[in-house]
């Protein structure tokens, strides 16, 4: 009784699962009605084949010719066939539009949504709900889900086939589909929180594989080689635990409702042995009660196979819609002129945890003015700068931007269309030089490029490399030292020509006179920017009209 009430109670999740599948399911219905009409067929066409047989076992016992009875039923054999080759095809097709609707979907619901709150999740979690999960609900609604329908129906046609031959097979075939029914339940139910299991430790996986990759020279700066690979195995053995445990779990039910059904068909097999001793049948209606004995049973079976799959999806639909529920960021429109960018930010308050990093902070960064945040590592310049850039949301306090002709708008994902920002580290992207500072401005004239590039001090060394701008360079920067992949990010800024442009250490794998020539070129900027740079070089400062340092969650003008 706890588990039924334990599942009743959980019906509205349930519920929200399969009313967030039938929303996705809506422009594809129609293809995947039509290749449930095709297979349909197929069984309409196998039935039909069925009842040839029987004819021509019977005309051959009685000496009747049969030749054009089995001239129909391999023309039936080629066309079920062919309808087989046709379903499959549409399967596959669909299969991989719907399971790209998803990941674009949530795919695109991520990269929309505050980057706070998407990075609670690891890379490789979120790689593998939009891998495996949406993979698995592909395969449900367009396999799965037409399956339970068509199989139902078939399960209905045979019945009634069988029934017209033998009402008493008929109803005994039917009569292990509550058993059948209830063994499903009850092992669908152990399968939906074995699955999760497996998910959960296939997340674990992929997150180690992709940081270990994304950091191997870390790994190996510190001979943790074989320490890695054990890990790896650990998690592999508890990815293989659930895995196993799953199939297990899958086969036992299978078995047992195998077996039932495989006592009818003995229960069938005697029956019509008896009928055909008793010279009461004929041959061939003994492979017509044998053949559709077997019809029954097997849509039943399949039926009950089904349900397992069905829990998997649910499972599934619910991790991915755990990323469906992040909340959206906020976008406004910007009725401003966006030259001259000033930025207010009035009582600010925020925490990663309970503990503030920044308290009660106010700031005025005046249009057209260079101002240097500095302070101790690790006490909140790169915080205040992802607030103004509106990458986290539960924000207590105003963070706004205003222009020279006095108009205002707050800060939200829609103002990030007016600042360049050159984030710490090396942030660049596996491709070509130029693909990675087209990021900066899409619509940029190679002019454009090569203008970013010489106010960067990157010019020169982008020429000299073996494509020039077409040089492929590996994932972050592969190929190309620290500072000159740091000079293509600064490009990727400029190259956007934004009123307002935020530098974190972006010059800091930069030798002094590649950085003073940097700054020069931010100075030659024309129209000339906002210009907020946290830094700890006091090279830098001369540059700057004002210093502002964070100290104690505060900000002291230096």
């Amino acid at each position: 009784m706890g588990k039924i009430k334990s599942l009743w109670d959980d019906r509205g999740n349930q519920y929200k699962y399969a009313k967030w599948l039938m929303q996705y399911t809506k422009p594809y219905l129609g293809r995947i009605i039509l290749m449930m009409v095709i297979t349909l067929f197929s069984s309409v066409m196998s039935l039909v084949m069925v009842t040839l047989s029987k004819n021509i076992i019977d005309r051959a016992t009685l000496g009747n010719k049969f030749m054009s009875l089995i001239v129909g039923y391999l023309a039936l054999t080629l066309g079920l066939q062919l309808l087989n080759v046709i379903a499959s095809l549409v399967s596959t097709v669909l299969n991989e539009k719907f399971s790209f609707g998803i990941r674009k979907q949530v795919y695109e619901k991520i990269i929309n949504s505050h980057w706070m709150d998407v990075k609670r999740y690891h890379t490789g979690d979120l790689m593998t709900r939009l891998t495996s999960d949406a993979g698995n609900i592909a395969d449900g609604i367009i396999g799965t889900i037409p399956n339970i329908i068509i199989l139902g129906v078939e399960l209905a046609m045979v019945f009634f086939t069988l029934f017209y031959y033998s009402k008493l097979l008929a109803c005994f075939a039917l009569l292990v589909a509550p058993v059948a029914g209830i063994v499903s339940w009850w092992f669908g139910r152990k399968l939906k929180k074995l699955q999760v299991k497996v998910q959960e430790s296939e997340a674990n996986y992929r997150s180690f594989l992709q940081e270990s990759l994304a950091n191997l020279l870390v790994v190996k700066a510190f001979a943790n080689e074989e320490y890695s690979s054990k890990r790896l195995t650990i998690l592999r053995d508890d990815r293989f635990h659930w895995v196993f445990r799953r199939v297990k779990m899958g086969m036992a039910g299978s078995t047992t409702i195998s077996i039932t059904f495989q006592l009818g068909y003995i229960v069938a097999l005697a029956y019509g042995a008896t009928l055909i001793a008793a010279k009461t049948i004929t041959y061939g209606t003994m492979s017509v009660f044998l053949t559709l004995v077997n019809r029954v049973q097997s849509p039943i079976m399949g039926l009950t196979h089904q349900i397992p799959k069905v829990v998997s999806i649910l499972a599934s639909a619910g991790r991915i819609m755990e990323l469906q529920n992040i909340p959206l960021e906020e976008k406004e429109e910007i009725a401003m002129k966006t030259e001259h960018i000033g930025v207010d930010i009035k009582e600010l308050t925020f925490g990663y945890t309970d503990e503030a990093v920044l308290e009660n902070v106010s700031l005025n960064v005046k249009p057209g003015e260079f101002v240097a945040i500095i302070g101790e590592s690790g006490i909140g310049k790169t915080t205040l700068i992802r607030l103004i850039m509106s990458f986290m949301s539960d924000v207590q306090g105003d963070i706004g931007f205003y222009n020279a002709y006095g108009e205002h708008i707050r800060a939200n994902a829609s103002t990030r269309n007016f600042i360049a920002y050159v984030p710490q580290g090396n942030t660049l992207f596996s491709g070509t030089v130029r693909d990675n500072i087209l990021m900066g401005n899409l619509d940029a004239t190679e002019e454009e490029i090569f203008d970013a590039l010489k106010l960067s001090a990157g010019y020169d060394f982008v020429m000299g490399l073996p494509n020039g701008l077409d040089t492929v360079i590996g994932e972050r920067g592969h190929g190309i030292s620290e500072g000159q992949a740091q000079r293509i990010a600064i490009a990727r800024a400029f190259v956007r020509k934004a009123p307002l442009l935020i530098l974190d250490e972006a010059t800091s794998s930069l030798d002094e006179e590649t950085e003073l020539s940097v700054l020069e070129g931010l100075q030659a900027l024309t129209p000339k920017p906002t210009c907020i740079i946290i830094t700890h070089r006091k090279s830098i400062l001369k540059y700057c009209d004002r210093e502002i340092k964070i100290e104690n969650s505060k900000t002291i003008e230096m």
